[in-house]
């Protein structure tokens, strides 16, 4: 049997432009294989420049190879994968690459039979090792997911930092902890029988350093223009770096506040001048009825789209305290923060941000080489796969077009939908998280993807046009099994899944109140919550292991001193002491008040520059001082699971059973946390 293959090539001066065929013949016994061996001729093609040095006949034990072959009728694809002797890994490129082959130009070479069914899933052999000759190639030309091979390359090649997916050969490795997902409450995926997906921060990461400063533009230009705000805003600048999410606004003070788990206040900015001790407890300390910090007299900044409108706000307050007069209207800080939120719906509404995002995905959204091996994956282990967005159907197919869609040879998404193919439903325009209750009584329309027209649906069964008594039906000549939607409400969605209980659904959401709350508490799915920071929040925490332990070491020997102090204050109340002893009291209690003072400072500048480390003004995500944070606190109460990016999953067995590490009360801690 011989497989053949020679595409066109151009030569350079003093190189050799190799092309491959692979030829089997000479059939002797292996000495190490319990099966017979040939003697194989190998002309590997490649993009690099191989040596002329380079030998071409080796001897593969055939028992990688079958010679008689089973030639299916729907298409499938297989790889090749050669063992080759030390001498033969020439380059990087060579030892990386894998020979598939596509069964329908197979049969129709050899047996003369066509199929159209290229729309069937593939499924490839891998073999991962470092003395192996791979090559890659696309027999047919069609049919062929430019995704999964990039992903492929990029994780099969020697010394990769690419993560690869659990299902591949080289799966199933040790993960860096900033891509591990951690758990608050068991779960196990064998109970889960769809996977849902939101987009926006989700599946679509954008980049703040171009997407939120595009945003805080736009805001601008909109409270310039349309607001009355005085033109010198249009100078200011943005700093993508300076809020975190968990913040939360007080619109009536102008200030920005990071609390604890309890609502306690720890750091407090008026616009970007840090309060004082006195000043926080005077304005949230002395009161008779605890804040809840909740609307309508606070914000939350629980959302990565919320930093640059919780900056621009910190700069009008700025602004307003030293302008008084330029603030139109004579506008409180109350009502500077509805001009700001004014502002950015209206850049929502009139499409100036998606606009931008539309001309050049790339340069506004972070691409991910792993969603598509990620939902493969998924479908693959029998699980529903399904995307619930408040994005309109036209900026959907952009974003999802990029992420999941073919690349052409510059770099750029070809314009199709051949990204529904990872998706048993998509739900476009959802409105959030009113889509979460099932009262919401939305009507759901479903989409004809080429057109963008909506059809009227009866619960997502199609119905026909007044005066007509055919029905119209989404075009067919996708060949997608995917139907797209928009609007409805939660109980749209287990209909057209098929959802028995809600607690077989898991959903992957970014927004802890849009995404994550409503579908826990209401609805009772199992949640996944995305932090992109948490990568480098948890690589700073090893880093800065050694630390800590310090940090810990200075507050046991802080609280020493003082229980000696207090001990001494009591004994000097005693009667009958005499001058002397008195007298060496006090000397030894200054002395102690002394040291107390010493290691205070000590601490309190060792803990600053560690939260500093994190971030230079609001320190560690998830931790306000030695408590955890508002937003810790929320992550507990209603992510079943988070981490730092949704393709994460891919490292995991799609069937893995999740387990909570074990909760310490503060008296088990010193015992058993060991």
């Amino acid at each position: 049997m011989d497989f053949y293959f020679s595409p066109k090539h151009e030569k350079r001066p003093h190189t050799r432009r190799t092309t491959c065929f692979l030829a089997m013949s000479h059939v002797t016994t292996s000495p190490t294989c319990n099966s017979t061996s040939t003697k194989t001729t190998l002309v590997p093609v490649s993009d690099s420049i191989c040596p002329p040095s380079i030998p071409h006949s080796i001897t593969v034990p055939t028992c990688l190879f079958k010679l008689k072959m089973r030639i299916p009728k729907r298409p499938v694809s297989f790889c090749l994968s050669l063992f080759s002797p030390p001498e033969f890994s020439c380059s990087p490129s060579l030892s990386s690459r894998i020979i598939r082959f596509h069964s329908g130009i197979l049969s129709s070479r050899l047996s003369s039979r066509t199929s159209d069914q290229s729309s069937s899933t593939r499924k490839g052999i891998h073999t991962g090792g470092d003395n192996q000759l791979h090559a890659s190639y696309i027999m047919d030309g069609i049919g062929v997911d430019d995704k999964m091979s990039k992903f492929q390359h990029s994780t099969c090649s020697g010394g990769r930092k690419d993560p690869c997916i659990w299902s591949s050969p080289e799966g199933g490795c040790n993960i860096d902890i900033g891509k591990q997902i951690f758990c608050n409450r068991s779960l196990n995926m064998k109970n889960i029988v769809a996977v849902g997906f939101d987009m926006d921060y989700t599946l679509a990461q954008y980049k703040p350093e171009t997407f939120e400063s595009l945003a805080y533009e736009g805001t601008i230009r909109k409270l310039v223009y349309d607001l009355g705000y005085p033109p010198e805003l249009l100078e200011w600048t943005f700093d993508w770096k300076y809020m975190v999410r968990g913040l939360v606004l007080d619109k009536k003070r102008g200030n920005i506040l990071k609390m604890d788990r309890h609502k306690y206040v720890k750091v407090a900015y008026h616009g970007f001048k840090e309060m004082s001790k006195e000043d926080k407890v005077a304005t949230y300390g002395n009161t008779l009825i605890r804040d809840a910090f909740d609307e309508p007299d606070y914000a939350l900044i629980d959302t990565l789209f919320s930093l640059a409108e919780a900056y621009l706000f910190a700069q009008l307050v700025d602004f307003k305290d030293k302008n008084p007069g330029k603030v139109p209207g004579g506008a409180d800080y109350s009502r500077m923060y509805k001009d700001v939120r004014a502002a950015v719906d209206l850049c929502h509404r009139d499409g100036t941000l998606k606009q931008m995002v539309a001309k050049d995905p790339k340069r506004y959204i972070n691409e991910d080489i792993s969603i598509v091996p990620m939902l493969k994956m998924l479908r693959d282990s029998g699980r529903s796969t399904f995307l619930v967005t408040n994005s309109l159907w036209d900026y959907t197919n952009i974003v999802m077009n990029f992420l999941c869609g073919p690349q052409t040879l510059d770099g750029s998404s070809a314009s199709n939908f051949d990204w529904l193919q990872y998706f048993d439903v998509v739900i476009t325009g959802s409105a959030k998280p009113s889509f979460f209750q099932d009262e919401n009584r939305a009507s759901l329309f479903e989409v004809e993807a080429e057109s963008g027209m909506l059809l009227n649906t009866d619960n997502g069964t199609p119905m026909p046009q007044v005066g007509s008594t055919f029905l119209r039906l989404p075009l067919k000549s996708l060949k997608k099994t995917c139907r797209v939607f928009q609007g409805g409400n939660v109980g749209h969605l287990h209909k057209l899944l098929a959802i028995e209980s809600s607690s077989q659904v898991l959903y992957v959401g970014d927004h802890i109140y849009g995404d994550i709350l409503r579908s826990k508490k209401v609805l009772g799915w199992r949640t996944m919550l995305v932090v992109p920071e948490l990568e480098r929040e948890v690589q700073l925490l090893w880093e800065l292991r050694d630390t800590r332990k310090q940090l810990r070491l200075l507050r046991n020997e802080r609280d020493l001193i003082e229980d000696k102090i207090h001990h001494l204050k009591w004994s000097l109340k005693f009667d009958g002491l005499k001058a002397d002893e008195k007298q060496k009291l006090h000397s030894e209690l200054e002395k102690l008040e002394s040291q107390r003072e010493q290691v205070r400072l000590s601490h309190q500048q060792a803990q600053r520059e560690c939260h500093q480390k994190f971030h230079k003004v609001w320190g560690q995500l998830l931790k306000t001082g030695y408590q955890n944070s508002r937003f810790a606190h929320q992550v507990e109460r209603f992510a079943c699971l988070y981490t730092s990016q949704v393709t994460n999953l891919s490292l995991y067995s799609p069937d893995k059973y999740y387990r909570p590490s074990e909760d310490f009360m503060p008296h088990e801690f010193d015992i058993l946390a060991l």
